[in-house]
């Protein structure tokens, strides 16, 4: 699942919401407070860069909205500073290791293969790394249509092309169950929603 940041004409930026790994911040930054959110895995592209989300945005200068609240980026002292002084603001922070990115029409042309759906994103979605079934609520959150789809078990594979009624295309998702799912966040975000 991918909450989607920017989509233009230059192409496509976001961070894969349902993958983690098994390191804390402080493993990861120096003179970082601790913090018991996960770390997530944002993507394949700049895996040696630490990217974050937060909802601490008038602290933070040099944050650009995404959605509501939610800010990326800023002045990464800054923050270090604000968690530092105030550890229970950690809370507020979605760190990412990496990022996923499509060039110029490439995320066009798997919306149009039916390979994504594209629902809303939320707060809630996007904030809380203790979901246990972020990827199946979502689904299910979409509607009866889509909540079958939650129950694919999570190795599922499948080279078949589904039928013209199936609401995506399960082929080809590498990284989850076999329907992804894009979270649209930016405004005006021309991505059409299931």
């Amino acid at each position: 699942m991918v909450l989607l940041c920017a989509h233009n004409e230059e192409g496509s930026f976001g961070f894969v919401l349902n993958r983690f790994i098994d390191m804390a911040i402080g493993d990861l930054m120096d003179d970082m407070p601790p913090s018991k959110s996960r770390i997530s895995i944002g993507g394949p592209v700049q895996s040696s860069n630490l990217y974050y989300l937060h909802t601490l945005g008038k602290h933070i200068e040099g944050s650009v909205a995404v959605l509501d609240d939610i800010q990326m980026g800023g002045d990464f002292d800054q923050l270090r500073a604000v968690l530092t002084a105030d550890p229970k603001l950690a809370k507020h922070v979605r760190f990412f290791v990496g990022y996923s990115g499509w060039s110029e029409g490439q995320l066009e042309k798997e919306l149009g293969q039916r390979s994504w759906l594209v629902h809303p994103a939320d707060k809630r979605r996007v904030m809380n790394t203790s979901l246990k079934d972020l990827w199946g609520d979502t689904l299910r959150g979409m509607g009866k249509a889509f909540a079958p789809l939650a129950n694919f078990p999570r190795t599922h594979r499948t080279t078949e092309r589904p039928s013209s009624r199936a609401p995506c295309s399960p082929a080809g998702n590498r990284d989850q169950q076999a329907v992804r799912v894009a979270l649209g966040a930016v405004a005006g975000n021309p991505l059409r929603t299931a």
